[in-house]
């Protein structure tokens, strides 16, 4: 057996879709071997697993945001005046945007080491 520095050998199955990412990445790494990509990956790397239903829920609210200011904002223009109660609501609406930013911040892993 030739001498090697790394003697822990290890051995995974995939799936072939998995076989062709991983075949492309590499590929497009530039590295020369699988082993190399995948001990850069396992030293330096990242896996994220990302969650959007906030940023779905946060841009369903925000649409809704933005249809209330319209209305507001047609009301303003058709009579020339503006009201307490849409001031109101704009201040309502606005706080909600932060509030949604806020929780959506803190459920954010932390990346500090």
């Amino acid at each position: 057996m030739a001498k090697r520095e790394r003697k822990n050998e290890l051995k995974i199955f995939l799936s072939n879709d998995e076989q062709y990412i991983l075949e492309q990445k590499v590929k497009i790494s530039g590295m020369k071997s699988k082993s190399a990509f995948l001990r850069c990956l396992i030293l330096y790397g990242f896996v994220y697993d990302l969650d959007y239903s906030d940023l779905r829920d946060y841009n369903a609210t925000l649409g809704k945001i933005s249809g209330n200011l319209n209305q507001i904002a047609k009301r303003m223009n058709a009579t020339g005046n503006v009201y307490k109660v849409d001031v109101e609501e704009v201040k309502k609406v606005m706080k909600q945007v932060w509030d949604t930013q806020l929780a959506m911040l803190k459920k954010q892993p932390s990346t500090k080491q």
